[in-house]
C-alpha cells in the first residue's frame, strides 16, 4: 500500500523515527482541502507511538477538511544544515501517513489526555498550564491522527 523510500540508505530505524517525531516541536499537516486542492499547515502537536495529536478551532479549513478526508499525512523535519559546498542538506525528517478523527466533546477523557499530551510538552506543568486546558479544552478541536504508516530520513556527510 505505501511506497518503499527511495533512498532506503538513508533510512531511519523504527524507535528512532519514533522518538525524532516525539521531540520535535513543529509538523505540517497535510490534508486535501477545498476543491480537491492540497492544504498544508504548519502546528505543534504532541506524538506517543500510535498517535499524533493536535488541536485548533472548531472549524475552519482543516477541519473541514479532516472530516472530509481522514487520510493525511504529517511531515517533521529538523537537525538540518546547508551544505553550499556539496550543493546539498544534512537533515532529519519523518512522514506519518494516517487516519485523523475529531474527537468527540462527549470523550473527555482521550480529549483530556490529548490537550495535556500538547500543552505539558511546550509549558511546564504547573497551575497555569492546568487552567490552560480547563479554560480551552472545551472551546478547541482535538484531532488524533492514528498512524498507519512512518518513515525517517537523515543524510548525514
Amino acid at each position: 500500500m505505501f511506497r518503499e523510500m527511495r533512498r532506503s540508505d538513508r533510512a531511519l530505524p523504527t524507535e528512532e523515527t519514533k522518538e525524532f517525531l516525539k521531540t520535535q516541536s513543529y509538523g505540517v499537516l497535510s490534508v486535501l482541502g477545498d476543491d480537491d486542492y492540497p492544504y498544508g499547515v504548519p502546528l505543534n502537536y504532541a506524538a506517543d507511538d500510535e498517535y499524533i495529536y493536535l488541536h485548533g478551532f472548531l472549524d475552519g479549513h482543516k477541519i473541514d477538511a479532516v472530516i472530509n478526508h481522514p487520510k493525511v499525512c504529517f511531515t517533521v523535519f529538523g537537525n538540518t544544515v546547508n551544505l553550499p559546498i556539496d550543493i546539498s542538506t544534512n537533515y532529519t525528517s519523518i512522514v506519518a501517513f494516517g487516519t485523523a478523527e475529531i474527537l468527540a466533546e462527549d470523550d473527555e477523557v482521550g480529549r483530556q489526555a490529548a490537550f495535556e499530551a500538547i500543552t505539558f510538552k511546550y509549558a511546564p506543568k504547573n497551575e497555569a498550564s492546568a487552567n490552560y486546558i480547563t479554560k480551552n479544552k472545551s472551546t478547541a478541536a482535538i484531532i488524533r491522527i492514528k498512524i498507519d504508516h512512518l518513515t525517517g530520513k537523515r543524510r548525514k556527510s
